[in-house]
């Protein structure tokens, strides 16, 4: 028995038809696929599994900054690509009967996977670029199964699509002016300004030469104390005095402990590497301070020792880190007790820090106390 069809409106703008949807969507399914891989990179550098933790890459030195900048510009962009793209389909939604066959079920349902995920996907990570966590649950952790989520409803939606996305995907006879082609090519040209518009205007705290174009970025990479920002200051990590007696612990085959001086009087190395953190931001700097393969290999420990680091935080979810063996035998990673030739500011992690290449800002871990070899 078939249902009785309600008032339904009518829609008949060339904006709504199948064309300009799968135009919009190469262009969104590009950005969701550029975020998705760059997004699943930086979470396997933060916590790799086990069979991956010995083969983390530690050059360039500069991937990460690269990986995660692209991963926070290709979501702002596809905010207006999404916002642009519902509104083409909306009308989908007053389909009548709402449920047609097994496929178009499956349609709907990758539809509703892929804008519920998209929309929380989008919302979250953008929030997170501010630091502004008004939820309950834990970002990172919900941001990674609902990459997972929206990557099934989008490849359920191109398959349940195929047909039809292919039908359209390349460029038509252009059909008269009268039939509303021009109003068609002006949507697409302000969608295609407006993605340029806020890339420009954002990607400046990533991008050095987009800097002076940065306007409405949560971040300005060259302000902060010794021209670097902080994340995480020493008040909320409790660490804004340090101890008169602190020293580096090494714990290891042969354990022993140094002073800040007796730092200072081991072999000091030079490296100019950035601080890019998971928000999207990054920044240079020259750092200068001891080798971390010269402690481990004082402690006694082989190249392929991986290194627990604990800071003299309070609490914090960062506060005892892993370094896995390929990070803690580069010479260009060391245990810094200088910046930019001045000595550590308390916020950027005084008496010493860890920086290292092709790391996430996260695990750069900030007023350093023990060393321990694994």
């Amino acid at each position: 028995m078939d249902l009785p069809r309600p008032p339904l409106p009518s829609f008949r703008s060339r904006l709504h038809e199948p064309r300009t949807a799968v135009v919009i969507g190469r262009w969104l399914g590009a950005a969701l696929l550029v975020c998705f891989a760059t997004g699943l990179y930086s979470h396997l550098l933060q916590d790799p599994p086990t069979w991956l933790r010995d083969h983390l890459p530690s050059r360039p030195a500069d991937g990460y900054r690269v990986t995660q900048g692209l991963h926070v510009i290709s979501g702002i962009a596809a905010i207006p690509l999404l916002g642009a793209k519902l509104w083409t389909v909306y009308p989908k939604l007053f389909e009548w009967p709402p449920i047609r066959s097994v496929l178009h079920a499956l349609e709907r349902l990758g539809i509703f996977l892929l804008v519920a995920s998209m929309l929380l996907e989008l919302f979250t990570g953008l929030l997170n670029t501010l630091q502004w966590y008004v939820w309950p649950f834990p970002f990172r952790q919900t941001h990674f199964w609902l990459a997972w989520i929206a990557l099934g409803g989008l490849l359920l939606h191109v398959a349940a699509k195929g047909p039809e996305i292919a039908g359209h995907w390349r460029r038509v006879r252009p059909a008269p002016a009268g039939e509303g082609l021009a109003e068609r090519r002006g949507f697409l040209a302000a969608i295609a300004a407006s993605v340029v518009l806020v890339t420009v205007t954002t990607a400046g705290q990533s991008v050095p030469w987009l800097r002076r174009l940065d306007l409405f970025a949560p971040r300005r990479p060259d302000l902060g104390p010794q021209g670097l920002p902080v994340n995480r200051t020493a008040e909320a990590a409790g660490t804004s005095t340090v101890p008169a007696d602190w020293r580096l612990t090494v714990q290891g085959p042969r354990p022993y402990r140094l002073s800040l001086d007796e730092l200072l009087a081991m072999d000091q190395h030079e490296a100019e590497l950035p601080i890019a953190c998971v928000e999207g931001w990054s920044a240079s700097a020259r750092w200068r301070g001891v080798r971390i393969a010269d402690l481990v290999a004082r402690a006694g420990a082989p190249d392929t020792a991986r290194l627990r680091i604990t800071s003299l935080e309070v609490d914090g979810p960062y506060r005892v880190t892993e370094m896995e063996a390929s990070y803690a035998r580069d010479p260009l990673t060391l245990l810094a007790l200088r910046v930019n030739g001045e000595v550590l500011h308390p916020e950027h992690g005084y008496p010493a820090r860890v920086i290292a290449p092709n790391r996430p800002g996260v695990l750069q871990t900030k007023w350093v106390s023990r060393l321990e070899v694994l």
